[in-house]
Protein backbone atom coordinates (compact mmCIF):
# COMPACT_ATOMS: atom_id res chain seq x y z
CA UNK A 1 0.00 0.00 0.00
CA UNK A 2 2.85 2.34 0.94
CA UNK A 3 4.58 1.64 -2.38
CA UNK A 4 1.39 2.40 -4.29
CA UNK A 5 1.02 5.72 -2.47
CA UNK A 6 4.64 6.61 -3.25
CA UNK A 7 3.98 5.85 -6.95
CA UNK A 8 0.89 8.11 -7.06
CA UNK A 9 2.78 10.95 -5.40
CA UNK A 10 5.67 10.49 -7.81
CA UNK A 11 3.31 10.53 -10.81
CA UNK A 12 1.56 13.72 -9.65
CA UNK A 13 4.90 15.42 -9.05
CA UNK A 14 6.10 14.40 -12.50
CA UNK A 15 2.95 15.70 -14.21
CA UNK A 16 3.20 18.95 -12.30
CA UNK A 17 6.83 19.34 -13.27
CA UNK A 18 5.99 18.68 -16.92
CA UNK A 19 3.21 21.26 -16.83
CA UNK A 20 5.49 23.82 -15.30
CA UNK A 21 8.28 23.16 -17.74
CA UNK A 22 6.09 22.79 -20.90
CA UNK A 23 7.20 25.81 -22.94
CA UNK A 24 4.26 25.54 -25.36
CA UNK A 25 1.74 25.77 -22.54
CA UNK A 26 3.71 28.63 -21.02
CA UNK A 27 3.52 30.66 -24.25
CA UNK A 28 -0.22 29.96 -24.59
CA UNK A 29 -0.86 31.13 -21.03
CA UNK A 30 1.28 34.22 -21.49
CA UNK A 31 -0.53 34.96 -24.76
CA UNK A 32 -3.87 34.64 -22.95
CA UNK A 33 -2.67 37.05 -20.28
CA UNK A 34 -1.75 39.62 -22.93
CA UNK A 35 -5.08 38.98 -24.69
CA UNK A 36 -6.99 39.72 -21.49
CA UNK A 37 -5.18 43.07 -21.32
CA UNK A 38 -5.95 43.84 -25.01
CA UNK A 39 -2.22 43.71 -25.81
CA UNK A 40 -2.76 42.02 -29.13
CA UNK A 41 0.71 42.30 -30.64
CA UNK A 42 2.27 40.75 -27.55
CA UNK A 43 -0.38 38.01 -27.53
CA UNK A 44 0.31 37.22 -31.18
CA UNK A 45 4.02 37.00 -30.44
CA UNK A 46 3.44 34.45 -27.67
CA UNK A 47 1.04 32.34 -29.75
CA UNK A 48 3.55 32.39 -32.61
CA UNK A 49 6.21 31.03 -30.29
CA UNK A 50 3.87 28.22 -29.28
CA UNK A 51 3.23 27.41 -32.97
CA UNK A 52 6.96 27.47 -33.67
CA UNK A 53 7.46 24.82 -30.97
CA UNK A 54 4.40 22.79 -32.03
CA UNK A 55 3.27 23.55 -35.62
CA UNK A 56 0.31 21.16 -35.28
CA UNK A 57 -1.24 22.76 -32.22
CA UNK A 58 -4.70 23.80 -33.47
CA UNK A 59 -5.54 25.77 -30.34
CA UNK A 60 -2.58 28.10 -30.84
CA UNK A 61 -3.67 28.89 -34.41
CA UNK A 62 -7.21 29.52 -33.18
CA UNK A 63 -6.07 31.91 -30.46
CA UNK A 64 -3.70 33.76 -32.78
CA UNK A 65 -6.43 33.96 -35.42
CA UNK A 66 -8.73 35.67 -32.95
CA UNK A 67 -6.00 38.11 -31.94
CA UNK A 68 -5.47 39.02 -35.60
CA UNK A 69 -9.23 39.42 -36.05
CA UNK A 70 -9.45 41.78 -33.09
CA UNK A 71 -6.69 43.89 -34.64
CA UNK A 72 -8.67 44.04 -37.89
CA UNK A 73 -6.17 41.89 -39.82
CA UNK A 74 -8.89 39.69 -41.23
CA UNK A 75 -6.81 37.95 -43.91
CA UNK A 76 -4.26 36.78 -41.34
CA UNK A 77 -7.09 35.77 -39.02
CA UNK A 78 -8.77 33.60 -41.66
CA UNK A 79 -5.47 31.92 -42.49
CA UNK A 80 -4.94 30.91 -38.88
CA UNK A 81 -8.52 29.82 -38.26
CA UNK A 82 -8.62 27.75 -41.44
CA UNK A 83 -5.42 26.05 -40.29
CA UNK A 84 -6.86 25.43 -36.82
CA UNK A 85 -9.91 23.70 -38.32
CA UNK A 86 -7.78 21.73 -40.73
CA UNK A 87 -5.84 20.36 -37.76
CA UNK A 88 -8.87 19.98 -35.46
CA UNK A 89 -12.22 19.85 -37.33
CA UNK A 90 -14.15 19.74 -34.06
CA UNK A 91 -12.56 22.78 -32.43
CA UNK A 92 -15.71 24.74 -31.53
CA UNK A 93 -14.03 28.03 -30.67
CA UNK A 94 -12.37 28.19 -34.09
CA UNK A 95 -15.76 27.99 -35.84
CA UNK A 96 -17.08 30.73 -33.57
CA UNK A 97 -14.04 32.93 -34.20
CA UNK A 98 -14.10 32.37 -37.96
CA UNK A 99 -17.80 33.23 -38.02
CA UNK A 100 -16.93 36.56 -36.39
CA UNK A 101 -14.42 37.26 -39.16
CA UNK A 102 -17.04 36.44 -41.79
CA UNK A 103 -19.49 38.74 -39.99
CA UNK A 104 -16.93 41.55 -40.09
CA UNK A 105 -16.62 40.97 -43.86
CA UNK A 106 -20.39 40.95 -44.33
CA UNK A 107 -20.33 37.30 -45.43
CA UNK A 108 -23.42 36.41 -43.45
CA UNK A 109 -24.17 33.01 -45.01
CA UNK A 110 -20.63 31.78 -44.35
CA UNK A 111 -20.84 33.09 -40.79
CA UNK A 112 -24.13 31.25 -40.26
CA UNK A 113 -22.65 28.03 -41.68
CA UNK A 114 -19.78 28.18 -39.16
CA UNK A 115 -22.14 28.98 -36.29
CA UNK A 116 -24.38 26.09 -37.30
CA UNK A 117 -21.34 23.83 -36.97
CA UNK A 118 -20.38 25.33 -33.61
CA UNK A 119 -23.91 24.75 -32.30
CA UNK A 120 -23.93 21.21 -33.70
CA UNK A 121 -20.73 20.49 -31.77
CA UNK A 122 -21.85 22.31 -28.62
CA UNK A 123 -25.65 22.83 -28.48
CA UNK A 124 -25.34 24.80 -25.23
CA UNK A 125 -22.90 27.43 -26.52
CA UNK A 126 -24.91 30.60 -25.84
CA UNK A 127 -22.38 32.85 -27.59
CA UNK A 128 -22.83 30.98 -30.87
CA UNK A 129 -26.60 31.51 -30.74
CA UNK A 130 -26.04 35.20 -30.01
CA UNK A 131 -23.64 35.57 -32.95
CA UNK A 132 -25.95 33.67 -35.28
CA UNK A 133 -28.83 35.84 -34.14
CA UNK A 134 -26.91 38.94 -35.16
CA UNK A 135 -26.04 37.38 -38.52
CA UNK A 136 -29.74 36.72 -39.14
CA UNK A 137 -30.48 40.32 -38.11
CA UNK A 138 -28.02 41.61 -40.68
CA UNK A 139 -29.78 39.52 -43.34
CA UNK A 140 -33.14 40.96 -42.30
CA UNK A 141 -34.40 37.60 -40.99
CA UNK A 142 -35.62 39.05 -37.72
CA UNK A 143 -37.84 36.18 -36.57
CA UNK A 144 -34.91 33.75 -36.80
CA UNK A 145 -32.69 36.33 -35.12
CA UNK A 146 -35.04 36.69 -32.16
CA UNK A 147 -35.35 32.91 -31.84
CA UNK A 148 -31.56 32.57 -31.57
CA UNK A 149 -31.17 35.51 -29.21
CA UNK A 150 -33.91 34.19 -26.95
CA UNK A 151 -32.11 30.84 -26.90
CA UNK A 152 -28.79 32.49 -26.05
CA UNK A 153 -30.40 34.28 -23.10
CA UNK A 154 -32.13 31.07 -21.97
CA UNK A 155 -28.74 29.29 -21.95
CA UNK A 156 -26.87 32.16 -20.33
CA UNK A 157 -29.10 34.76 -18.60
CA UNK A 158 -26.02 36.91 -17.93
CA UNK A 159 -24.82 37.14 -21.53
CA UNK A 160 -24.91 40.92 -22.04
CA UNK A 161 -24.13 40.64 -25.75
CA UNK A 162 -27.33 38.67 -26.39
CA UNK A 163 -29.48 41.28 -24.63
CA UNK A 164 -27.71 44.01 -26.59
CA UNK A 165 -28.31 42.31 -29.94
CA UNK A 166 -31.93 41.63 -29.07
CA UNK A 167 -32.37 45.24 -27.99
CA UNK A 168 -31.13 46.38 -31.40
CA UNK A 169 -33.59 44.04 -33.11
CA UNK A 170 -36.46 45.49 -31.06
CA UNK A 171 -35.30 49.03 -31.91
CA UNK A 172 -35.19 48.17 -35.60
CA UNK A 173 -38.82 47.01 -35.30
CA UNK A 174 -39.71 50.26 -33.49
CA UNK A 175 -40.59 48.24 -30.39
CA UNK A 176 -38.97 50.92 -28.29
CA UNK A 177 -40.10 49.76 -24.82
CA UNK A 178 -38.81 46.24 -25.46
CA UNK A 179 -35.57 47.66 -26.81
CA UNK A 180 -35.16 49.83 -23.72
CA UNK A 181 -35.83 46.84 -21.42
CA UNK A 182 -33.08 44.80 -23.09
CA UNK A 183 -30.63 47.70 -23.08
CA UNK A 184 -31.39 48.30 -19.40
CA UNK A 185 -30.31 44.71 -18.80
CA UNK A 186 -27.11 45.21 -20.78
CA UNK A 187 -26.23 48.23 -18.67
CA UNK A 188 -27.06 46.34 -15.46
CA UNK A 189 -24.72 43.51 -16.50
CA UNK A 190 -22.05 45.77 -17.98
CA UNK A 191 -22.25 49.40 -16.80
CA UNK A 192 -19.28 50.31 -19.02
CA UNK A 193 -21.03 49.39 -22.28
CA UNK A 194 -21.07 52.83 -23.91
CA UNK A 195 -22.81 51.52 -27.05
CA UNK A 196 -25.78 50.36 -24.96
CA UNK A 197 -26.19 53.89 -23.60
CA UNK A 198 -26.06 55.28 -27.16
CA UNK A 199 -28.66 52.82 -28.45
CA UNK A 200 -30.95 53.30 -25.46
CA UNK A 201 -30.73 57.03 -26.17
CA UNK A 202 -31.94 56.31 -29.70
CA UNK A 203 -35.00 54.54 -28.30
CA UNK A 204 -35.67 57.38 -25.85
CA UNK A 205 -35.40 59.90 -28.70
CA UNK A 206 -37.95 58.01 -30.75
CA UNK A 207 -40.50 58.05 -27.93
CA UNK A 208 -39.90 61.74 -27.23
CA UNK A 209 -37.99 61.36 -23.95
CA UNK A 210 -35.26 63.73 -25.03
CA UNK A 211 -33.88 64.54 -21.57
CA UNK A 212 -33.31 60.82 -20.90
CA UNK A 213 -31.67 60.52 -24.31
CA UNK A 214 -29.30 63.39 -23.49
CA UNK A 215 -28.42 61.79 -20.13
CA UNK A 216 -27.57 58.49 -21.84
CA UNK A 217 -25.49 60.18 -24.52
CA UNK A 218 -23.62 62.15 -21.87
CA UNK A 219 -22.80 58.83 -20.19
CA UNK A 220 -21.71 57.23 -23.46
CA UNK A 221 -19.32 60.13 -24.10
CA UNK A 222 -18.05 60.00 -20.50
CA UNK A 223 -17.23 56.31 -20.96
CA UNK A 224 -15.76 56.74 -24.46
CA UNK A 225 -14.74 60.38 -25.13
CA UNK A 226 -13.79 59.60 -28.73
CA UNK A 227 -17.13 57.99 -29.61
CA UNK A 228 -18.17 60.04 -32.65
CA UNK A 229 -21.59 58.38 -33.00
CA UNK A 230 -22.63 59.59 -29.53
CA UNK A 231 -21.72 63.19 -30.36
CA UNK A 232 -23.66 62.84 -33.61
CA UNK A 233 -26.70 61.42 -31.83
CA UNK A 234 -26.61 64.09 -29.14
CA UNK A 235 -26.27 66.76 -31.80
CA UNK A 236 -29.48 65.48 -33.43
CA UNK A 237 -31.32 65.61 -30.10
CA UNK A 238 -30.14 69.18 -29.51
CA UNK A 239 -31.30 69.98 -33.06
CA UNK A 240 -34.73 68.55 -32.19
CA UNK A 241 -34.77 70.80 -29.12
CA UNK A 242 -33.70 73.80 -31.26
CA UNK A 243 -30.61 74.26 -29.10
CA UNK A 244 -28.61 75.37 -32.11
CA UNK A 245 -25.29 76.21 -30.44
CA UNK A 246 -25.13 72.87 -28.62
CA UNK A 247 -26.12 71.02 -31.78
CA UNK A 248 -23.42 72.83 -33.76
CA UNK A 249 -20.79 72.01 -31.11
CA UNK A 250 -21.64 68.28 -31.08
CA UNK A 251 -21.90 67.87 -34.84
CA UNK A 252 -18.63 69.79 -35.28
CA UNK A 253 -17.02 67.42 -32.75
CA UNK A 254 -18.32 64.46 -34.75
CA UNK A 255 -16.58 65.77 -37.87
CA UNK A 256 -13.40 66.47 -35.90
CA UNK A 257 -13.37 62.84 -34.72
CA UNK A 258 -14.41 61.44 -38.09
CA UNK A 259 -13.60 63.81 -40.97
CA UNK A 260 -15.34 61.46 -43.43
CA UNK A 261 -18.66 61.61 -41.55
CA UNK A 262 -20.82 62.72 -44.48
CA UNK A 263 -24.09 62.48 -42.54
CA UNK A 264 -22.71 64.68 -39.78
CA UNK A 265 -21.73 67.33 -42.33
CA UNK A 266 -25.22 67.29 -43.83
CA UNK A 267 -26.84 67.51 -40.41
CA UNK A 268 -24.52 70.33 -39.38
CA UNK A 269 -25.43 72.14 -42.59
CA UNK A 270 -29.11 71.67 -41.69
CA UNK A 271 -28.57 73.09 -38.19
CA UNK A 272 -26.91 76.19 -39.63
CA UNK A 273 -29.78 76.44 -42.11
CA UNK A 274 -32.39 76.19 -39.35
CA UNK A 275 -30.63 78.75 -37.16
CA UNK A 276 -30.28 81.00 -40.19
CA UNK A 277 -34.00 80.60 -40.83
CA UNK A 278 -34.69 81.68 -37.26
CA UNK A 279 -32.54 84.76 -37.74
CA UNK A 280 -34.33 85.48 -41.01
CA UNK A 281 -37.77 85.19 -39.37
CA UNK A 282 -36.64 87.89 -36.92
CA UNK A 283 -35.38 90.17 -39.71
CA UNK A 284 -31.73 89.65 -38.67
CA UNK A 285 -30.44 89.44 -42.22
CA UNK A 286 -26.67 89.50 -41.68
CA UNK A 287 -26.46 86.62 -39.14
CA UNK A 288 -29.01 84.75 -41.23
CA UNK A 289 -26.87 85.01 -44.37
CA UNK A 290 -23.74 84.09 -42.38
CA UNK A 291 -25.38 80.86 -41.22
CA UNK A 292 -26.71 80.02 -44.69
CA UNK A 293 -23.23 80.64 -46.13
CA UNK A 294 -21.89 78.08 -43.63
CA UNK A 295 -24.63 75.60 -44.54
CA UNK A 296 -23.73 75.85 -48.24
CA UNK A 297 -20.02 75.53 -47.46
CA UNK A 298 -20.75 72.23 -45.67
CA UNK A 299 -23.19 70.96 -48.31
CA UNK A 300 -22.68 72.51 -51.72
CA UNK A 301 -25.75 70.67 -53.09
CA UNK A 302 -28.13 72.08 -50.48
CA UNK A 303 -30.82 73.44 -52.80
CA UNK A 304 -33.05 74.75 -50.01
CA UNK A 305 -30.17 76.80 -48.60
CA UNK A 306 -29.52 78.48 -51.95
CA UNK A 307 -33.23 79.20 -52.26
CA UNK A 308 -33.44 80.73 -48.80
CA UNK A 309 -30.29 82.79 -49.30
CA UNK A 310 -31.87 84.08 -52.49
CA UNK A 311 -34.90 85.10 -50.43
CA UNK A 312 -32.61 86.84 -47.91
CA UNK A 313 -30.88 88.77 -50.69
CA UNK A 314 -34.32 89.84 -51.89
CA UNK A 315 -35.04 91.30 -48.47
CA UNK A 316 -31.89 93.40 -48.82
CA UNK A 317 -32.71 94.32 -52.43
CA UNK A 318 -29.56 92.56 -53.63
CA UNK A 319 -31.28 91.42 -56.81
CA UNK A 320 -28.31 90.05 -58.77
CA UNK A 321 -27.10 87.98 -55.80
CA UNK A 322 -30.63 86.69 -55.37
CA UNK A 323 -30.92 85.63 -59.03
CA UNK A 324 -27.59 83.78 -58.83
CA UNK A 325 -28.67 81.81 -55.75
CA UNK A 326 -32.14 81.03 -57.05
CA UNK A 327 -30.73 79.86 -60.39
CA UNK A 328 -28.52 77.44 -58.46
CA UNK A 329 -31.42 76.28 -56.30
CA UNK A 330 -33.53 75.55 -59.38
CA UNK A 331 -30.67 73.74 -61.09
CA UNK A 332 -30.27 71.49 -58.04
CA UNK A 333 -34.00 71.02 -57.43
CA UNK A 334 -36.07 71.89 -60.51
CA UNK A 335 -39.36 70.86 -58.87
CA UNK A 336 -39.24 73.36 -55.99
CA UNK A 337 -42.10 75.83 -56.49
CA UNK A 338 -40.77 78.27 -53.86
CA UNK A 339 -37.50 78.78 -55.70
CA UNK A 340 -39.43 79.80 -58.83
CA UNK A 341 -41.71 81.99 -56.73
CA UNK A 342 -38.78 83.77 -55.08
CA UNK A 343 -37.05 84.29 -58.42
CA UNK A 344 -40.32 85.63 -59.83
CA UNK A 345 -40.37 88.17 -57.01
CA UNK A 346 -36.79 89.18 -57.86
CA UNK A 347 -37.62 89.62 -61.55
CA UNK A 348 -40.69 91.66 -60.59
CA UNK A 349 -38.54 94.04 -58.56
CA UNK A 350 -36.03 94.25 -61.42
CA UNK A 351 -38.85 95.24 -63.78
CA UNK A 352 -38.51 92.04 -65.86
CA UNK A 353 -42.25 91.29 -65.86
CA UNK A 354 -42.31 88.59 -68.53
CA UNK A 355 -39.70 86.55 -66.64
CA UNK A 356 -41.58 87.15 -63.38
CA UNK A 357 -44.86 85.92 -64.90
CA UNK A 358 -43.12 82.84 -66.30
CA UNK A 359 -41.63 81.95 -62.92
CA UNK A 360 -44.90 82.46 -61.05
CA UNK A 361 -46.67 80.29 -63.62
CA UNK A 362 -44.08 77.56 -63.10
CA UNK A 363 -44.55 77.75 -59.33
CA UNK A 364 -48.32 77.33 -59.82
CA UNK A 365 -47.80 74.44 -62.24
CA UNK A 366 -45.72 72.67 -59.59
CA UNK A 367 -48.09 73.58 -56.73
CA UNK A 368 -51.58 74.35 -58.06
CA UNK A 369 -52.85 75.58 -54.66
CA UNK A 370 -50.02 78.07 -54.14
CA UNK A 371 -52.13 81.10 -53.17
CA UNK A 372 -49.23 83.55 -52.80
CA UNK A 373 -47.99 82.73 -56.30
CA UNK A 374 -51.44 83.54 -57.71
CA UNK A 375 -51.43 86.82 -55.80
CA UNK A 376 -48.02 87.89 -57.07
CA UNK A 377 -48.77 86.79 -60.63
CA UNK A 378 -51.94 88.88 -60.40
CA UNK A 379 -49.79 91.90 -59.51
CA UNK A 380 -47.50 91.18 -62.47
CA UNK A 381 -50.45 90.86 -64.87
CA UNK A 382 -51.87 94.14 -63.59
CA UNK A 383 -48.52 95.88 -64.16
CA UNK A 384 -48.48 94.39 -67.67
CA UNK A 385 -51.91 95.91 -68.37
CA UNK A 386 -53.74 92.56 -68.33
CA UNK A 387 -56.50 93.47 -65.86
CA UNK A 388 -58.74 90.46 -66.53
CA UNK A 389 -55.91 87.99 -65.91
CA UNK A 390 -54.96 89.93 -62.80
CA UNK A 391 -58.52 89.78 -61.43
CA UNK A 392 -58.73 86.03 -62.13
CA UNK A 393 -55.50 85.40 -60.17
CA UNK A 394 -56.53 87.63 -57.27
CA UNK A 395 -59.90 85.94 -56.99
CA UNK A 396 -58.11 82.58 -57.06
CA UNK A 397 -55.95 83.81 -54.19
CA UNK A 398 -59.05 84.47 -52.09
CA UNK A 399 -60.46 81.05 -52.98
CA UNK A 400 -57.29 79.17 -51.97
CA UNK A 401 -55.86 81.14 -49.07
CA UNK A 402 -56.61 80.83 -45.37
CA UNK A 403 -54.30 83.78 -44.58
CA UNK A 404 -56.51 86.69 -43.54
CA UNK A 405 -53.86 89.29 -44.40
CA UNK A 406 -53.30 87.86 -47.88
CA UNK A 407 -57.07 87.69 -48.54
CA UNK A 408 -57.47 91.33 -47.43
CA UNK A 409 -54.61 92.41 -49.70
CA UNK A 410 -56.16 90.56 -52.66
CA UNK A 411 -59.53 92.20 -52.09
CA UNK A 412 -57.92 95.62 -51.89
CA UNK A 413 -56.11 95.00 -55.18
CA UNK A 414 -59.35 93.84 -56.84
CA UNK A 415 -61.13 97.00 -55.68
CA UNK A 416 -58.31 99.16 -57.10
CA UNK A 417 -58.39 97.39 -60.47
CA UNK A 418 -62.18 97.64 -60.70
CA UNK A 419 -62.10 101.38 -59.92
CA UNK A 420 -59.59 101.95 -62.73
CA UNK A 421 -61.36 99.87 -65.35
Amino acid sequence: MRDKLRFVLFLCATLLLLACTNPVQKHLEQGDAYRDQNQWDEAISEYSKAIELNPKLALAYSKRGWAYATKGELGMALGDLNKALELAPKLVEAYNYRASVYRAQGQWDMAIADLNKAIELDPKLALAYSHRGWAYTSKGQLDMALSDLNKAIELDPKLAEAYYNRGLVHNSQQQWDMGIADLNKVIELDPTNYMAYNDRASAYTNIGKLDLAIADLNKAIELMPGYAIAYYSRGLVYKEQEQWELAIADLSKTIELDPEAALAKKELAMVYFLRGSDYGAKGQWDPAISDIDKAIELNTNFAMAYSFRGFLHNQQQQWELSIADLNQAIELQPDDPRAYHNRGYTYLNMGQLDKAATDYSKAIELEPNYALAYYNRGIVYYNMGQADLALADLNKTIELSDDADLIAAARQRIAEIQRRK
